[in-house]
């Protein structure tokens, strides 16, 4: 059965001497003009912000299981990332009205967290995005919900196993289209889709710099990865097309087809040799 929009929740509160995104308020974050490589202070202030989004997230997915609402999701990780004195990037970015995207089934991204009920044998992604100390860490799963169907189950594993593989083709020198070339080229084998339009980012003190980091081989993805440079990597994965609809709530992104997709994501700084995840638990 095809998802449809739940009820939404009123909008969460965060408390008042929490610094807040620019962009809270305000239509559209102002551009970033800055640099992709990062300084070794910045850095650092994001490993924070990575962990706290990682342990926020991990505490939403504690109550995965059927007959759990995705607004609950939301809640726990939002009072997660107040506790520690971190912002919820997602809420209030260009209007978004949750503190954490939650994707169920068909929906590849940008699902809003609502009263919709989890039910046995659904997949769904939890995204969580932390704002501290000026910076941000951005980070996704996909989890099983109850008895899930071999094809669904396999399609998470390899999702995840897909954005392992990216994170390892991570060089200096190389282009930033190797991402996307060793992505695509593994989901192939097992004739997935791969989402081309909604990508990874360049993140620091913005939460997305302008960076484009595409999960197919895209010719036009020729920047150099150089060491310090901040991004996300994070694979879509459908069991059908990647071609898509977005709902009238003008977020949820869903397939065309209605056929299950999976998202797994890290927020990444390039290092001499590789790459380290910066939103780790």
């Amino acid at each position: 059965m095809a998802l449809v929009p739940g009820i939404q929740s009123p909008t969460r509160k965060v408390p008042a001497h929490i610094a807040r995104p620019e962009y809270v308020g305000r239509p559209a974050p102002a551009p970033y003009t800055g640099p992709e490589v990062q300084t070794a202070e910045t850095i650092e202030k994001m490993r924070i912000a990575g962990g706290i989004a990682a342990r926020a997230m991990a505490e939403a997915a504690k109550l995965i299981a059927p007959g759990v609402t995705t607004d609950a999701l939301d809640a726990v990780a939002h009072e997660y990332m107040c506790d520690h004195g971190a912002y919820p990037s997602d809420l209030g970015y260009r209007g978004f009205p949750k503190s954490v995207c939650t994707s169920i089934n068909e929906v590849i991204c940008h699902g809003i967290p609502d009263s919709t009920v989890l039910q046995d044998g659904d997949i769904v992604n939890i995204d969580a995005t932390a704002y501290i100390h000026g910076v941000h860490g951005d980070l996704n799963a996909t989890y099983l919900v109850g008895d899930v169907d071999e094809e669904s189950r396999l399609l998470v594993e390899r999702t995840r196993e897909s954005l392992d593989r990216a994170i390892k083709a991570v060089k200096p020198g190389r282009q930033i289209n190797v991402i996307g070339r060793v992505i695509e080229s593994y989901a192939k084998r097992f004739d997935y889709g791969v989402v081309r339009d909604f990508t990874g980012h360049g993140i620091n003190t913005s939460f997305h710099s302008g960076l484009i980091v595409p999960h197919y081989d895209s010719e036009r993805a020729t920047e150099v990865i150089k060491p310090g440079m901040t991004f996300t990597i994070e694979p879509m994965l459908t069991l059908g097309t990647y071609d898509y609809e977005i709902w009238a709530d003008g977020w949820t992104v869903v397939t065309k087809d209605r056929k299950r997709t999976a998202q797994f994501e890290h927020t990444l700084v390039v290092t001499a040799n590789g790459a380290e995840i910066l939103t780790l638990p």
